[in-house]
């Protein structure tokens, strides 16, 4: 993605440390993920779009006071409209459109993100991989949980993402995504079983701890 470099050497300066506190899978690697991820949906489907906007909500998108879940979206869209480096950069109109795709990015929002920006940032910061299903689940289960047990995790789990990614899940992808649509046909054959998937988590987790990657 070929972003303006005084742009880019803002937010990388400024903008990325406010990730530092996130909890692990929400820092800023996964800024870098959505970033490789839009690039691919943008060139799948020939999309016609202002790099830096994009870049800009995808910088913005997922800063959180406290590590604090709840409404991160809307304190997200908010720390960006009132950046005063923005302010200079951007026109209003262009600010509103960052504000708009920021706030509609969450895949259980009820309504359709409002421009294409929202779009590609809901689709391209979504899991595209079991493995990061599995992994972000978790730790995301004892960060809310920290006194549960493993086994207690790993059932809250399935049941958050079969919610999320089951056959009538509230996912949706707004693009031809090749890579997402290959990956809900791997994580629907692992949640089929709860069994299956509760033993398939339980190895890939204790993998983990095994090579001290957590």
């Amino acid at each position: 993605m070929i972003v303006n470099n005084s742009l880019k050497d803002y937010i990388k300066k400024n903008i990325y440390l406010l990730y530092k506190d996130n909890f692990i899978g929400d820092g800023v690697d996964r800024i870098d993920y959505v970033i490789k991820r839009s690039d691919r949906i943008i060139e799948e489907n020939n999309l016609q779009i202002d790099n830096d906007i994009l870049y800009t909500a995808i910088s913005y998108h997922d800063i959180r006071v406290n590590n604090e879940e709840k409404n991160h979206e809307l304190i997200s869209a908010d720390i960006m409209f009132k950046d005063d480096f923005l302010k200079n950069y951007f026109s209003e109109e262009q600010r509103t459109i960052i504000k708009e795709a920021i706030e509609d990015q969450r895949a259980n929002a009820e309504k359709e993100p409002r421009n294409i920006y929202g779009k590609i940032l809901s689709s391209a910061s979504r899991n595209s991989s079991v493995e990061q299903c599995l992994k972000r689940s978790y730790f995301y289960g004892k960060k809310k949980n920290p006194d549960f047990q493993d086994e207690k995790i790993f059932e809250e789990s399935y049941n958050a993402l079969l919610k999320k990614f089951g056959k009538n899940g509230y996912a949706k992808f707004y693009f031809k995504d090749s890579e997402y649509e290959k990956f809900l046909e791997n994580i629907r054959e692992v949640l089929e079983d709860k069994d299956k998937f509760i033993s398939t988590q339980k190895s890939f987790i204790d993998r983990l701890k095994r090579n001290g990657d957590f």
